[in-house]
């Protein structure tokens, strides 16, 4: 069963990018359906992702390459979330002070959790600082990840699991802490769940996807920055 198809899927090019549209349009299917939060698009599609090549034998390294046609839009994707921020631009204006100091917060609280459990569980130094930058795109958090000495690929496993994790529990947490003002809402799910949290608070509304636009990028170079002074905590 697994040769019979892991030979239909490698007839085509292109079949990384179609069970990669496949798996996400079937996850959300199942998630209008069902109604729940569990049930995202992208965890759902990435664990038959991994079951798919996991039956049918396939390596990641074939997949991936199949799959480049995907990951090329992202690219496109992450700029096009400036257009939300440039519409805000007022909005931004006017509370630029405590927006910066909340991703400033934020990355801080994510560095020094990692750094501290880090300490507390007496994980390795190259395990600890690949988990330091969690919080930012794959783009930056892996090579920050590289710079300190970790492992890049672990990191990128580690920073998809942030952001879908984030997704799945930014509306429970927002109306837990009863978190109403959208700036605080799109600021927190930016700064800790990237790109992929990002997704979920346009949902929430345009001013909670503009300031998460924004708290990806200004997480993602404060990090860059602050990671190497927690590493060297981790000495």
């Amino acid at each position: 069963m697994s040769e019979v198809l892991a030979s239909f899927l490698s007839r085509s090019s292109a079949w990384g990018a179609a069970l990669t549209i496949a798996a996400f349009g079937l996850g959300t299917l199942l998630q209008r359906r069902t109604g729940k939060a569990w049930c995202s698009p992208l965890l759902l599609g990435s664990l038959l992702v991994m079951a798919i090549l996991a039956v049918s034998g396939l390596p990641y390294t074939d997949f991936k390459a199949s799959a480049s046609p995907v990951s090329y839009l992202l690219l496109p994707a992450t700029v096009s979330l400036a257009i939300p921020l440039y519409e805000k631009r007022n909005l931004l204006r006017e509370n630029a002070a405590a927006i910066l100091a909340g991703i400033l917060a934020g990355v801080l609280v994510s560095l020094g959790s990692i750094a501290a459990l880090s300490l507390a569980m007496d994980l390795e130094r190259a395990q600890a600082v690949t988990l330091l930058p969690k919080s930012v795109t794959t783009a930056i958090g892996m090579d920050v990840a590289s710079a300190l000495g970790g492992m890049p690929s672990l990191a990128g496993a580690v920073i998809v699991l942030t952001g879908i994790m984030g997704s799945l529990t930014a509306p429970w947490v927002c109306e837990t802490l009863r978190i109403t003002d959208p700036i605080a809402k799109g600021v927190g799910i930016g700064t800790a769940s990237h790109a992929i949290g990002t997704a979920k608070a346009l949902e929430l509304g345009e001013t909670e996807g503009a300031m998460s636009g924004l708290a990806i990028a200004v997480a993602g170079v404060l990090t860059a920055a602050l990671a190497p002074v927690f590493a060297g905590l981790l000495n």
